[in-house]
């Protein structure tokens, strides 16, 4: 509650109704600030069928809100969607700025700010968490995810194995609350961590620091290791793509290489 901005406050007050995913946990905080503005449900269950009703009242001159259960709407929800149906029918959008998890984990991280790119959350199986985590290892900054407390650990070992067990790191839990927790670390460090400690409570946001340089330059042996290891879980020419992606070589010489180890085993 103590993140909300007076402007937001203001806002809340002065709107005729206020779009919320849930309007009970929404009433906790509207309650706090004394404001008894009309509250409607607007959620990825009903946002296609309530968005009509919404832009209805837009054009009888009717100033709303959008609110989300935690941190700044838009931000993993259907909103976006409201939002571009405002602007084709020239209805004017603002927002008041506030916390938002990504932003916060990725500040507390202690890990490089100057590029970024915001994931959201991963596949839940391990096989396409896998093939998503090689589409973000080229990417040249720190990577963002959101993430269950039951999968942490999976999602790490996973992290760990697609993007370099080395790689800097920090899971982040409960931020701006009451029990908010900062962990550093490797990505192998952090996957044996929770594999031990087991799932923790509350909401999780991992940051991943960019590859070290020269870290797309792997050495020969470097290369079969990491061969060796895509060829336990993945098929001949997929442990070769997935490789191919995470260090710029030529996938026919991958494939090439992965069928000698294949033979020497």
């Amino acid at each position: 509650m103590g993140d909300i901005t007076f402007r937001a406050v203001d806002i809340l007050k002065r709107a005729e109704i206020i779009l919320c995913e849930d309007t009970r946990t929404s009433g906790k905080l509207l309650s706090r600030f004394g404001i008894k503005t009309k509250r409607i449900a607007y959620h990825e269950h009903n946002a296609e069928k309530m968005r009509p009703e919404i832009m209805e009242r837009l054009g009888k001159g009717q100033a709303i809100a959008l609110i989300s259960d935690a941190g700044t709407p838009l931000i993993n929800d259907p909103g976006y969607k409201l939002v571009r149906d405002c602007q084709a029918t020239g209805h004017t959008v603002t927002t008041a700025p506030g916390a938002c998890s990504p932003i916060v984990a990725l500040i507390l991280s202690g890990l490089p700010s100057d590029h970024f790119f915001y994931a959201g959350f991963l596949p839940p199986k391990s096989m396409a968490r896998q093939k998503e985590l090689t589409r973000f290892a080229p990417i040249p900054g720190s990577l963002i995810f959101l993430e269950s407390p039951k999968r942490l650990a999976a999602s790490l070992r996973d992290m760990a194995d697609c993007l370099g067990a080395n790689r800097p790191a920090a899971v982040t839990r409960e931020l701006t609350k009451m029990f908010e927790e900062v962990r550093p670390g490797t990505l192998g460090d952090l996957a044996a961590h929770y594999d031990e400690a087991g799932a923790p409570k509350g909401e999780v946001v991992i940051v991943v620091g960019p590859a070290p340089a020269g870290s797309n330059d792997p050495t020969a042996e470097d290369i079969d290791k990491r061969l060796r290891d895509l060829l336990q879980n993945h098929r001949t020419k997929d442990a070769a793509d997935i490789l191919a992606r995470e260090t710029g070589l030529k996938k026919r010489d991958l494939y090439n290489r992965a069928l000698e180890l294949g033979q020497d085993k």
